[in-house]
Parts: C-alpha cells; sequence; structure tokens
C-alpha cells in the first residue's frame, strides 16, 4: 500500500508592518507597512489581521486614490464592512489613515511596494520611532 504526500499549503507572505510604541504623547505618523503591491483589496486584510486587538475594528481606510489601484466604496473584511476612502490630499501620498470608533485614528507610512529591502528598512524603523532597529515581518 502507498500512501500519497500532500503537498504543504500555500503560506501567506509575512506581514511588513513595523508599529511605534504606545505613549502618552500623539504622534504624526504611528507606524510603516510596506505592502508587497497598490492592490488594496488583496493587502488589507494582511494588514488588518496584523494590527493590535486594542486598536479595535477599523472600519473606514483612506489611502491616496493616485496610487493605490481602483477600490470599491467599501469591502467585506473578516466578515465585517470596512469603508474604503481615497483622498487626492498632496500633503500624504504614501500613508494609509485607519479609523476605529471610539478607539482612534492611525496614521501609518505606507512604503512603497518597490522599494528595496536596503531602503525599505530605515524608512520603516524610522516611522516606528526606532532609527537603528529592525523591520518587524510578523
Amino acid at each position: 500500500m502507498t500512501t500519497a504526500v500532500q503537498p504543504p499549503l500555500p503560506s501567506l507572505p509575512l506581514l511588513r508592518l513595523r508599529l511605534a510604541p504606545r505613549g502618552d504623547i500623539p504622534r504624526p505618523i504611528d507606524g510603516a507597512w510596506w505592502p508587497r503591491s497598490y492592490d488594496l483589496l488583496a493587502e488589507l486584510p494582511q494588514l488588518l489581521a496584523g494590527l493590535p486587538r486594542a486598536w479595535g475594528h477599523i472600519t473606514s481606510v483612506t489611502v491616496h486614490g493616485a496610487v493605490w489601484s481602483a477600490v470599491p466604496g467599501r469591502m467585506l473584511v473578516f466578515n465585517q464592512v470596512v469603508r474604503l476612502r481615497r483622498s487626492l490630499t498632496a500633503s500624504a501620498p504614501h500613508s494609509v489613515v485607519l479609523l476605529a470608533p471610539g478607539r482612534g485614528r492611525w496614521d501609518l507610512l505606507v512604503v512603497p511596494p518597490d522599494t528595496a529591502e536596503e531602503a525599505a528598512e530605515p524608512l520603516m524603523a524610522a516611522a516606528a520611532g526606532d532609527p537603528g532597529g529592525a523591520v518587524s515581518r510578523g
């Protein structure tokens, strides 16, 4: 009798996210996210899954409309509706804004997907307030 070997299940790529430590002083940027593409429908579920539970349920996400691929007005993520907004504000072309009612607002620097790792790591560390730190991929 022979047994068939099951191929391993495909694994999701690690989330490239670096968050600033929580503190009493408000920060203009709360961390950095380095997505693998500008396809928000593909990238957003993994980002939201990797956020701290203390942030609560993110109900609204705003991205810069000129860089991200077309998005619908809302999408279902983990059985919850998330509103997707596009902004053309010139002051924040490389950021994403996350809102959770009653919990707060978080602004993340978006490192462009095609950025080389040598350039992305210092950007992410600086956005998280740790200029000498390494990128968190988990």
